[in-house]
């Protein structure tokens, strides 16, 4: 198939170009910088579909962020990600339309399910509301740009698309490279999980669902994309710098983070994934049960323990 990718210089979008073209796609990347192989802000409609012009394409992945650089502790930190979520969405779609593909794979999250405490029980695709309404103004911004992104993914006419709800990135590119240099800078302070567990997902496990979501002949629904096993936050860090022999992260009480709300609301929310549907229609599986386990094998690996 031929494949139209947007965010091909992130880490996802360059393992996902590398997952297809193995896979025996050929894989077109769109996006502003140099390394892209058509060139256009997603967020111009007409150069977007100038870039595309005399191009055709059998699907469009949309898998651009604007998080580089990002500390992901304040909401505007998510606020170019989230217009890319809603007006790249658009234009992007406008793109498949004008060169004849059919299926569009979005990149979605976890948390478009709502901040905050979820319970224990496994969230579902079809059990749990996606995109809820908030009473947090600053919340509603990342909820709605999700539900907005999956409303268009799954609900435009003559398209099939394709929704993966992520868990949250770790491995080689994202743990190596963000997450151990602050904890070796004693950057990252933990609060206590209690009990709270998030869904974490490998980054190249993430890169698969894609080529596994380009390849179904399912389409129009929404995939849960996460490893087996929850963890919380605090474990899934403190076993990153035993694993990379940096110092134990700080434990402190949620109200510290008062400066770092989205880092804060994040820590405090519960969000454990069910992946049943992936396994069973798209046939995909994590490569390890949970974050630990992954964490272990990457540093084992020679992930860049001196990054």
């Amino acid at each position: 198939m031929k494949v139209l990718l947007a965010g091909g210089s992130g880490i996802l979008g360059t393992l996902a170009t590398e997952a297809l073209t193995a896979d025996g796609h050929t894989v077109t990347r769109l996006g502003r910088g140099a390394a892209n192989d058509v060139r256009a802000d997603l967020l111009d409609r007409d150069a977007v579909l100038r870039a595309v012009d005399g191009y055709s394409f059998d699907a469009v992945v949309h898998a651009a962020t604007a998080l580089a650089g990002k500390s992901f502790t304040r909401h505007r930190d998510m606020h170019g990600t989230n217009v890319l979520r809603t007006t790249g969405t658009t234009h992007l779609l406008d793109a498949a339309r004008a060169t004849g593909a059919r299926r569009f794979v979005a990149e979605s999250m976890m948390f478009g399910y709502g901040y905050g405490d979820h319970g224990v029980e496994p969230l579902t695709e079809s059990g749990t509301p996606f995109g809820p309404q908030g009473t947090d103004a600053a919340l509603e911004q990342h909820v709605g740009a999700m539900r907005t992104l999956e409303e268009l993914t799954l609900g435009s006419d003559g398209i099939e698309g394709i929704c993966l709800r992520f868990g949250m990135f770790y491995g080689a590119g994202v743990t190596d490279a963000h997450m151990v240099p602050l904890l070796r800078k004693r950057g990252l302070p933990v609060v206590e999980g209690h009990g709270r567990a998030l869904s974490f997902v490998e980054v190249g496990d993430a890169a698969r669902a894609v080529v596994a979501a380009v390849r179904t002949d399912r389409a129009g629904r929404a995939y849960n994309i996460a490893d087996d096993t929850p963890v919380s936050f605090a474990a899934h860090t403190r076993a990153t710098a035993e694993a990379f022999g940096a110092p134990r992260p700080m434990t402190v009480p949620r109200w510290v983070l008062r400066a770092a709300p989205l880092a804060r609301t994040i820590m405090g929310s519960q969000l454990r994934l069910d992946n049943t549907r992936a396994g069973a229609e798209l046939g995909w599986k994590p490569t390890r049960a949970s974050s630990i386990e992954g964490i272990k094998a990457l540093a084992e690996s020679g992930g860049s323990p001196a990054a």
